[in-house]
């Protein structure tokens, strides 16, 4: 039963600022790597390891961490979870050598893939379900904070004051997440263990099988474009360095002001809300092809893509909830693998397009795929009018067995 409403929301306010400590942690190495690489006696392509680390244990873990857990209090979990966030930025700000670092990193996605797996079903045990959209929008609101805010504090305060202040920092911001935490979380026993067997359910329903379809389509298409943002300001918009950097905040703000909306927009229509977002995206990357050059054209795509893709995560995890709700924890299990295995096939895929056929290339597959992602939903959404029409025509009457409405 959710907790009274003021402790509710402070609670949630925990959540929303781990969520924003660990995604800041996860990207500090790409404002620090050359520092990073030179300070730990690697090349920076070796560095780059630091990245791909986490993203690999995350999709790993999230299965993973829902059978290990078992009957484990949720609040225990999440405890543990932002706990090992904290030693994990305290063993990459004094890591002697890589190998250590390399460690810290692996602690960094177990935390990443957990946190996505549980933070879901914790939130639908803090608030009533007709908030669930909107607290989780708040949550998911660190992704973008940390994207416009904390990667670029964090690179700033490596340059100033080397990249181990960096973390050092990041570990202290994870610690009164910690404290928060242990004061604002109530129990939260859990209702069952789930079994190994049970991470297959959501592949056996036809509802949960469309969401991690659709999720899988569209967070490709957004990250085989998505990898080559900067590219794209450079090479068709024409940008200066000054200017690129102006439009990757005009991104930033406008996926934290499209992650808010989704949370309004989600209650209101399920399918509906990533719908618009796989529209919009495709509209923004087909623009970029078609009509981009100058200041306004970038100022138009990176405003509509930021804010289109900010929908997605509360969306895609907001229709998870609905789709299996006997099953909810595997659902996001899977649903934090899509995101992962989405982020890198889109990366890679994204790279080879790059290589043959330009920036260009990469924009037009990105409008593909969300396009694809988008017509799938209309088909679910048109075998779902006809399902119930269907059932509308059934006469009670002569039916016993359907009950009237």
């Amino acid at each position: 039963m959710p907790v009274a409403a003021p402790a509710a929301w402070l609670a949630v306010a925990s959540l929303a600022i781990s969520t924003f400590a660990s995604v800041t942690t996860e990207f500090l190495p790409v404002g620090l790597l050359t520092n990073i690489a030179a300070g730990l006696g690697v090349t920076e392509g070796t560095a780059g390891l630091m990245i791909t680390m986490p993203a690999v244990m995350a999709a790993l873990m999230g299965p993973l961490l829902i059978v290990l857990s078992g009957r484990l209090d949720r609040r225990t979990v999440v405890l543990v979870l932002s706990a090992l966030l904290v030693v994990s930025n305290v063993l990459a700000a004094v890591a002697p050598n890589f190998a250590t670092m390399l460690i810290a990193r692996v602690m960094l996605g177990i935390v990443v893939g957990g946190f996505w797996t549980f933070a879901p079903s914790v939130v639908a045990r803090l608030v009533p379900e007709h908030l669930m959209p909107r607290a989780m929008s708040y949550v998911l609101a660190g992704i973008s904070l940390a994207t416009v805010a904390g990667v670029p504090a964090g690179a700033l305060l490596g340059d100033l004051a080397g990249w181990r202040m960096a973390f050092v920092v990041a570990a202290v911001v994870a610690a009164v997440v910690l404290v928060m935490q242990l004061r604002l979380l109530p129990r939260m026993p859990a209702e069952r263990a789930i079994p190994a067997r049970d991470l297959l359910v959501p592949l056996t329903r036809p509802a949960s099988r469309a969401v991690l379809g659709v999720g899988l389509l569209l967070i490709t298409g957004h990250f085989v474009g998505y990898t080559y943002l900067r590219p794209m300001l450079d090479q068709i918009f024409g940008l200066s360095p000054s200017h690129i950097t102006a439009m990757l905040l005009v991104f930033g703000v406008a996926g934290l002001a499209g992650t808010f909306l989704g949370g309004r927009l989600v209650g209101r229509s399920l399918r509906g809300t990533p719908l618009l977002a796989a529209a919009a995206i495709a509209v923004s990357l087909l623009f970029a092809t078609t009509f981009g050059g100058g200041l306004t054209g970038a100022v138009i795509v990176s405003a509509l893509w930021g804010a289109a893709f900010g929908l997605v995560p509360v969306a895609m995890t907001t229709w998870m909830q609905k789709a299996l709700p006997d099953a909810s924890e595997a659902g996001q299990a899977l649903l934090v693998v899509t995101f992962q295995v989405s982020i890198s096939s889109g990366a890679f895929v994204g790279g080879l397009i790059a290589d043959a056929s330009g920036v260009a290339g990469t924009l037009r597959l990105g409008a593909a795929l969300a396009i694809a992602a988008g017509a799938v939903i209309l088909v679910l959404a048109r075998k779902r009018r006809t399902v119930v029409q269907a059932v509308d025509a059934v006469d009670p009457a002569e039916h016993p067995a359907c009950p009237a409405r």
